[in-house]
């Protein structure tokens, strides 16, 4: 049996259609059963408890982040002292959303503090031991905060296990500070 050109080239194209939409349906399927992977959202709520500001925000969608909800969350972000603000590293909001996602909570986050002003962060040094003379604070890379329904103490175990970033807990002051730099732990 001989088979033309012309109908291999067009037996080809069907099998490669099927083949593609097989692998539409199957990435549709994965994105579904994945919360946070290409083709769909996450969403992230922070308050800042200085200003009463809140966001409720998608700030990933599809495949990349969003950039107006990134520019919000560098407002909301900002150090509340002078108004100063900088870029938040997108990754820090990754950090939120899984660790909220591990604990089975939804990702509503109380925000303590935010970006740090060079000013703002040399003052807090001068009242306290505490606070880091090269703060990722400064750059936009540490939050510290308290997730709605969750004891702070659990918090900073999951993202502890998570085993990256930086992982504080402060008892006393009943926050978690959670950071993009190197993974390390410590208590306040």
């Amino acid at each position: 049996m001989r088979v033309s050109r012309r109908r291999l080239l067009l037996a080809g194209g069907a099998l490669a259609g099927l083949s593609a939409a097989g692998a539409v349906r199957s990435s549709r399927a994965l994105a579904a059963a994945s919360p946070g992977t290409a083709g769909s959202g996450k969403r992230l709520t922070l308050v800042n408890l200085h200003t009463a500001e809140r966001l409720d925000l998608e700030y990933w969608r599809g495949t990349d982040y969003v950039p107006e909800s990134l520019a919000a969350i560098n407002v909301l972000l900002r150090d509340f002292r002078n108004g100063e603000r900088h870029v938040i590293d997108p990754s820090l909001m990754d950090t939120l959303y899984e660790v909220a996602g591990r604990l089975g909570v939804d990702p509503v986050f109380s925000v303590i503090s935010g970006y740090r002003s060079p000013q703002t962060n040399e003052r807090l040094r001068e009242r306290s031991n505490g606070v880091a003379r090269h703060s990722l604070h400064l750059e936009g890379r540490a939050i510290d905060v308290r997730l709605a329904g969750v004891d702070c103490a659990l918090l900073a175990d999951r993202a502890r296990g998570m085993s990256r970033g930086g992982v504080g807990y402060y008892r006393k002051s009943d926050f978690v500070h959670l950071d993009t730099g190197a993974f390390r732990t410590w208590n306040g």
